[in-house]
């Protein structure tokens, strides 16, 4: 993964993934470049889900350290 990549924020990563997905729909696309485009892909991926896990990581550390040691479920809007 390049550098560039690592510093990434999680909206500029899912915005780049967002981009590469809405190029692989149109159809149209060499499998060579289709390659390149999933690799790629794969590893703005795995920044989303990287940044995802330690934003879950701190919440739940800032929730134990106010003693408020309920868990909670983010709702997803239909």
């Amino acid at each position: 993964m390049s550098e560039k990549n690592n510093d990434l924020s999680f909206e500029e990563a899912l915005e780049q993934l967002e981009s590469i997905v809405n190029k692989m729909e149109e159809g149209e696309v060499p499998l060579e470049k289709a390659m390149e485009y999933y690799a790629e892909g794969s590893k703005l991926s795995k920044i989303c889900h990287d940044k995802l896990t330690k934003a879950d990581k701190q919440m739940k550390q800032i929730l134990k350290d106010d003693n408020n040691r309920e868990s909670f479920d983010i709702q997803e809007e239909n």
